[in-house]
């Protein structure tokens, strides 16, 4: 039977080796994008000379309500059979505490908080009909903050728990869970010294790769009895404590 897969943020980098993954695990993929228009579409073009009529682009700003609701109307009226909802856009910026803004916070708090949170409630419908499944890709650093990344850090604690929350208001037909990456991608222009401090506070001492990510979603997606959990993918660096200052997805 056909089933369709959302993920959101899906062009690049985490987001795409998701969406490669779980096309090869059989989804239909959603590949939404911001303004990586370019990157997405051959994504889409890729995956369809794999299998016809397999993948789509939808473009949305989700810091923006009425994006939202266009992405969220625009499937509902598709009609497609959305077993899987991938949130994985994120925004990720420096915010120093005496700096931050009432945009920034706007624009942080919609897109890593907001928007999943009312993409699962629109498309909770076409979800329930085929008992599918939401996963949230959260970080690491929803528990300790990262310094100079408050808001960040508060907008996946925020995630965390709308994580949690959903599980419990969209059961017991469709099934929630996170996923909390560490160090998987160097950030662009990354210090060296902190790279290898960041290796040294690792217990696997080693990045993670992308495709940690995307086998831990496809599992997840078809873990029919877990729901409501949040799984670390990050070489044990949370059970050790935290080093290092820099994102690392």
């Amino acid at each position: 039977m056909e089933k369709w897969a959302l993920v959101t943020g899906a062009a690049k980098r985490i987001g795409h080796a998701i969406s490669r993954q779980l096309h090869q695990e059989g989804y239909n993929i959603i590949i939404h994008y911001g303004q990586s228009s370019d990157e997405a579409q051959t994504l889409a073009n890729a995956l369809n000379k794999k299998r016809s009529d397999s993948a789509l682009c939808l473009q949305a700003n989700l810091d923006n309500d009425a994006d939202i609701a266009y992405l969220i109307e625009t499937i509902s009226n598709k009609q497609l059979p959305l077993a899987l909802l991938v949130n994985n856009a994120s925004v990720f910026s420096p915010s120093t505490f005496e700096h931050t803004t009432f945009t920034q916070c706007q624009t942080t708090l919609a897109t890593n908080l907001i928007a999943p949170y009312l993409l699962a409630q629109g498309l909770f419908p076409l979800l329930k009909q085929h008992q599918g499944s939401v996963i949230n890709l959260l970080d690491i650093h929803a528990k300790r903050p990262l310094k100079h990344h408050g808001l960040y850090s508060i907008s996946k604690a925020g995630l965390e728990m709308a994580t949690l929350s959903l599980a419990q208001e969209m059961g017991p037909n469709v099934r929630v869970n996170g996923i909390a990456p560490g160090a998987i991608l160097w950030p662009h222009n990354s210090d060296t010294d902190v790279q290898s401090e960041i290796i040294q506070a690792i217990p696997l001492a080693r990045l993670g790769h992308s495709e940690d990510i995307a086998n831990l979603v496809c599992f997840l997606a078809k873990a029919a009895y877990i729901s409501g959990q949040i799984i670390a993918v990050d070489g044990g660096r949370s059970a050790t404590g935290f080093k290092g200052a820099e994102k690392i997805d």
